[in-house]
């Protein structure tokens, strides 16, 4: 399925969640079930090649994607999520985001040491969230084996904030 098929599938709702930006809605792309397995076979492709040991996915949208990748892989899912969600001993970071602060969370058990973590979102901006990912993969003593997402918005600059790691989009948008 070429690229330009699949950026078809991808709705562009402006001014949301604010006035001026440009928001990329992948539900229509999960409502094809073709679309939506071809993405999925992309990133265990994809996945493969960094020799993971757990399937790390960034609340909400990076649940989507990371979980089917898990089973699909046979792998353990970690969940990251946002403030006051896990219930057991957790680590924490607080990070940036382009409008304000965020905070992330990841329990201090998701992974054992050295565990090779593939970090799965839906989308890579300013990189802000992957990269508070990325530190709570090693707090918790896992080591990141690199970072896959749905879609790459190339003019927000996430990228070169992730340059210490692997990082692969299967759709970008310059």
């Amino acid at each position: 399925m070429p690229a330009m098929e699949l950026k078809s599938l991808i709705r562009d709702v402006p001014d949301f969640p604010a006035p001026g930006v440009l928001f990329r809605d992948i539900t229509p792309l999960l409502g094809n079930a073709a679309a939506f397995s071809f993405v999925l076979d992309q990133m265990v492709m994809e996945a493969k090649r960094h020799e993971p040991g757990v399937i790390v996915g960034i609340e909400s949208r990076g649940f989507l994607f990371g979980a089917p990748l898990a089973d699909r892989l046979g792998l353990p899912f970690v969940p990251v999520r946002k403030p006051g969600k896990l219930p057991a001993a957790r680590m924490t970071v607080e990070y940036s985001l382009e409008y304000g602060q965020n905070r992330l969370d990841i329990h201090e058990d998701a992974m054992a040491p050295g565990a090779r973590a593939y970090i799965v979102d839906d989308l890579l901006a300013t990189g802000g969230t992957a990269l508070a990912t990325a530190k709570l993969v090693e707090m918790v003593g896992g080591t990141v084996a690199g970072f896959i997402f749905a879609i790459e918005l190339v003019p927000l600059g996430g990228r070169p904030r992730l340059d210490a790691y692997p990082v692969h989009s299967l759709l970008v948008y310059d």
